[in-house]
């Protein structure tokens, strides 16, 4: 296979989302626990205006001496923005909304989540907190129409829709449903509500001892869901605990140190930020610890960013556990958010956060931001990520930092974890990347074994639960409808991946994420390296 061609199919394997998966990649909006909507908020009525307005912002915010003499009110926002670094953006009203929302851990709406199958619109989650399923409307059921507006057997964006099923709390939305099983539609008018989403994605124990925690986001309230998910673990035994953190892109900072007081004692530097116009703040644990004692593992990947690394440095520097996995993104640069009237906002870098021991993990942006989206594709190319047991270079190794126990760790490119897994590329072929860009395993499943197997019969016995090589022929010939096909070899190569792709996604249909989690972590190495680590 050529290298380019290799690349594509490597990178669509880190960078896959399961539609209905519990995968968060990419990097947040990374916030000082002050953090509020700037009062800096301006009314421009004009794009000069606002031009002018993020020229003044940079000159009395910006984390390094900036000029700015030859930028003028007519240049474009993303021209100046470009200029500076890779994680300053400029956020139009809609964009910021649903960042802040998904920051917050909620958002004003009915409480679905739904999939376009096939051109229907196929109810797979409803919130048992949230206005639908007080109102009847269950996993399985297809909405035929939102108000007067006939969505299924329509190729209806996926924006279009959630604008029309999204509003503010108190407004009714109308919606025709067809319940699983039956022939008749019924009416539903349901009333919007704040619907409040939990940060942490699955809890569960592993073992007798082990507990699992799945958190792919920052937000808000992670602290707070954090202790009353390892609350009700140790009623169920938890001593250890295998913290995971991959494809975590980060979020607020004020939620990493709030996660982080959960396994020191008191008075202990979790880390410090500083900048041109900053002055150097510390934050340190402040008691109350529900976790202080126990084993913990924290894995993390290359989708590992910002507050994700602050606390797996944390963790490493104060040698309170192991870091397992690949090296994290490599994000060390701290965010604040100026807010317009129109709703419209600037994300300026401020500061660079260090780690308890004085590490600056952020990478080098130097080669400009095309060079930058591209270093995780450049981890590819020189075998970083698929290697048996690769030696990182891109780590600044000329002044390593010494953690208490002689340990040596060090700054710059990312958290480098203690224990290395490589990405399993086995099976994953041009046949399997097909079936994952048609989106094939999650249209088969709801299409089709969904129809075949309920709830019990999974939770019953999930180590032992596979689909049926009728299932897998019925599934190739899905693919063949859907215009994916492979050779004998391609397929018999991506059989076992495809075999677990449609297990772990019934799993997520009628178990949910902690199912999902479930399944997906039975065959997980870096879970198994956890565990053996945690002994």
């Amino acid at each position: 296979m050529k290298k380019n061609n290799r690349s594509a199919l490597l990178l669509a394997l880190i960078y896959v989302v399961f539609l209905v998966g519990g995968m968060y990649l990419g990097y947040r909006l990374l916030s000082r626990p002050e953090f509020e909507r700037s009062k800096q908020v301006t009314a421009a009525n004009t794009e000069a205006e606002r031009v002018e307005d993020i020229i003044h912002i940079i000159k009395k915010k910006y984390v390094d001496e900036v000029s700015t003499s030859h930028l003028k009110s007519d240049t474009p926002i993303d021209s100046i923005l470009n200029q500076l670094d890779p994680h300053t953006t400029y956020l139009p009203p809609s964009k910021a909304e649903e960042l802040s929302q998904s920051l917050d851990g909620n958002f004003e709406g009915i409480g679905v989540e739904y999939y376009i199958l096939n051109d229907t619109l196929l109810v797979t989650n409803v919130l048992k907190d949230g206005p639908a399923f007080s109102s009847g409307l269950r996993q399985g059921d297809k909405i035929l129409k939102i108000d007067s507006v006939v969505v299924s057997g329509r190729s209806l964006p996926r924006s279009e829709v959630t604008g029309r099923i999204k509003g503010k709390k108190g407004s009714y939305v109308k919606l025709q449903v067809l319940h699983q099983g039956l022939n008749n539609p019924v009416l539903l008018n349901i009333r919007r509500g704040r619907v409040e989403v939990s940060s942490i994605d699955a809890a569960y124990m592993l073992n007798a001892e082990t507990a699992y925690i799945k958190i792919s986001r920052f937000g808000a309230n992670t602290d707070a869901d954090f202790v009353n998910a390892i609350r009700a673990l140790k009623t169920k035994g938890m001593k250890k605990m295998v913290l995971d953190l991959r494809d975590n892109g980060g979020g607020y900072l004020s939620a990493a140190t709030g996660l982080a007081n959960q396994f020191f004692p008191e008075n202990k530097l979790i880390v410090y930020t500083e900048g041109k116009h900053e002055p150097r703040t510390d934050y340190f644990t402040t008691g109350g610890a529900e976790f202080a004692q126990g084993k913990v593992a924290v894995l993390i990947n290359e989708n590992s960013a910002s507050a994700s690394e602050i606390f797996a440095g944390a963790i490493q520097d104060l040698n309170r556990g192991i870091i397992i996995g690949r090296r994290s993104f490599g994000k060390g640069l701290v965010q604040e958010q100026f807010a317009f009237e129109d709703g419209a906002a600037l994300n300026l870098t401020v500061a660079r956060y260090y780690t308890p021991l004085g590490r600056s993990i952020q990478k080098s942006y130097k080669n400009g931001l095309k060079a930058y989206q591209h270093e995780i594709e450049d981890r590819l190319n020189t075998g970083e990520l698929t290697a048996e047991n690769k030696q990182i270079d891109s780590i600044n190794k000329t002044m390593p930092y010494v953690v208490k126990n002689g340990k040596r760790v060090f700054a710059g490119g990312g958290i480098q974890p203690d224990i290395y897994v490589k990405l399993d590329t086995t099976g994953y072929n041009k046949f399997y990347a097909g079936l994952q860009s048609k989106n094939v395993m999650i249209d088969f499943v709801f299409d089709v074994l969904s129809e075949r197997y309920n709830a019990d019969q999974l939770s019953q016995n999930l180590s032992a639960f596979a689909i049926s090589e009728q299932d897998f022929a019925d599934f190739l010939k899905y693919a063949k409808q859907k215009q994916v096909v492979g050779d004998v070899k391609q397929i018999n190569a991506a059989k076992p991946l495809i075999y677990n792709a449609l297990k772990i996604l019934l799993c997520k249909f009628y178990l949910g994420d902690n199912g999902y989690y479930r399944a997906l972590n039975l065959n997980d190495n870096a879970v198994k390296q956890a565990l053996n680590a945690l002994q």
